[in-house]
């Protein structure tokens, strides 16, 4: 069977399902139990001959010779059942549930899954299929999915500015569907002929990550092993654990990350009077510079501590961790004397999922105990000012940050040349700034753009409406966004 129309099934049964209620995020589940199955099925059978720890009563021929209600009952056992074992096939099983309520259109499902073998697929094949369902399911906003997938072309961007290296560790303390893993896969693949022996580190010893949302852990893990990354019978990549609790005394040498949107880290508890509360979550850690219930600084600061004394980071964050005061300063400082805080990318709103989002992408190499701060200067470059993406009719392709990794200079980020001129490129988005100015603005300020901005000021060349009705709505969102973090405040 063509990849073509192994994709185009894939597609067409998914449509399918949707006419019965069963959303992307349900059918992509689904697939993931059944695909797993069917591979531990081929993996289990010459010239592969491998125990995958599956059952015998639960393994893949049990299910395609049963129909009806007997299918529906005996999937529910299998599903249920796994979810008890150790390593991966745990971890892919971990709460699962049938969302498949009609007993037709499973077997129509599984006789779908067996058609094809998956084992001998090449993994663009089967990457590209999981990916475009993974995409698909984040566009729904309803599902709220769109949360843990972060835009491919910014974590191709991301990738390509730090250039990871054979042989060496990465890490995501909140990895979602596994982009970042994806994408650092395909570059060192794409650009360095590998040995047997880097193939071997790539495939097992390279990836590391945490996800504590388990249908989340499971996509990511399913994502990673079809684009050949880990072995089906063995060990998960990517703990359970909320990296923020503890150090775990593991160091890498590269951190890519997007931690989740949102500004306070909660736990929901039942009070004495039965009412639904929620506390904030304050890590108390020895390793970090300022205890904050803030998310994102504690992901900054943990993610100082997972990396090697060479290690190197890009790490999505937004805006507030640039100017918050308070904690954030300290944070702030602390990051700019231990680590050379080289670049920030000033990203555009309406490319996330999650609306409302103003982000930028901190660039940063970790360094040894010094008497001077690491940071020298940092170089600026603001692809937010005057530029409008949206989801649907304007996302952002890699070809849009095609200049920001030019200006980045990734094969000698120490010649690089500003685009910047006071007097003869006022417009440019490529700029520096030295330590003493930084450190001398109000709260240590990150947050620094210099662009005028022209959507008011050229009349003739205004956006589209559509476009200024989606930008409103994203500033709207924004705002309300903040407000709720006011309120929280006042409330406690």
């Amino acid at each position: 069977m063509s990849t073509d129309s192994i994709i185009s099934k894939v597609w067409g049964f998914c449509t399918t399902l949707r006419d019965d209620g069963v959303g992307y995020g349900d059918y992509l589940e689904q697939l993931t139990y059944l695909i797993f199955l069917k591979m531990a099925d081929e993996y289990s059978r010459p010239p592969y001959s491998r125990t995958v720890g599956i059952p015998a009563k639960y393994s893949w021929p049990t299910l395609k010779n049963l129909k009806g209600a007997e299918l529906e009952v005996h999937y529910v056992t299998v599903l249920r059942e796994l979810a008890g074992k150790s390593g991966m096939l745990g971890q892919i099983f971990t709460k699962s549930q049938n969302k498949i309520q009609d007993p037709a259109k499973l077997a129509r499902v599984v006789e779908m899954v067996d058609e094809t073998e998956w084992v001998v697929l090449g993994a663009d094949t089967k990457g590209a299929i999981y990916e475009g369902l993974l995409e698909k399911n984040a566009e729904d906003t309803k599902s709220g999915a769109g949360q843990y997938f972060t835009p491919r072309a910014l974590i191709k961007a991301m990738v390509a500015c730090v250039r990871p290296l054979p042989e060496k560790s990465i890490a995501d303390p909140a990895c979602g569907t596994g982009g970042f893993f994806l994408a650092a896969y395909d570059h060192l693949v794409a650009n360095h002929p590998l040995n047997k022996t880097q193939k071997a580190f790539l495939k097992h010893e390279t990836f590391f990550g945490h996800e504590i949302v388990a249908n989340t852990r499971r996509l990511c893990l399913m994502n990673m092993f079809l684009h050949n990354i880990g072995e089906i019978d063995g060990e998960s990549l990517v703990s359970s654990n909320d990296a923020l609790v503890a150090d775990s005394g593991k160091r890498f040498d590269y951190v890519l990350a997007n931690p989740p949107f949102g500004k306070k880290s909660s736990m929901t508890f039942t009070n004495e009077e039965g009412e639904q509360e929620k506390d904030d979550l304050v890590y108390n850690r020895q390793d970090f510079w300022a205890t904050s219930s803030n998310k994102q600084l504690n992901f900054l600061q943990h993610i100082r501590t997972m990396l090697k004394t060479t290690g190197q980071a890009a790490v999505v964050l937004p805006d507030n961790v640039l100017f918050e005061g308070g904690v954030g300063e300290t944070v702030r400082q602390r990051l700019l004397e231990n680590t050379d805080l080289h670049t920030i990318l000033r990203l555009p709103t309406g490319i996330f999922y999650a609306n409302g989002v103003k982000a930028n992408v901190l660039f940063f190499d970790n360094q040894p105990a010094a008497k001077q701060p690491w940071t020298k200067e940092i170089w600026y470059y603001d692809y937010r000012t005057n530029v409008h993406h949206t989801q649907k009719r304007r996302p952002m392709r890699l070809e849009d940050l095609a200049e920001f990794i030019e200006c980045y200079n990734p094969a000698n980020r120490h010649a690089r040349k500003e685009t910047w001129h006071a007097e003869k490129n006022p417009e440019g988005r490529w700029r520096k700034y030295k330590y003493a100015d930084i450190i001398a603005r109000d709260k240590t300020s990150l947050d620094i753009s210099w662009l005028k901005d022209k959507s008011l000021a050229d009349l003739d060349n205004l956006p589209e409406p559509t476009d200024l009705g989606e930008d409103i709505v994203e500033n709207i969102e924004a705002g309300l966004l903040n407000f709720r973090t006011v309120l929280a405040a006042l409330g406690k």
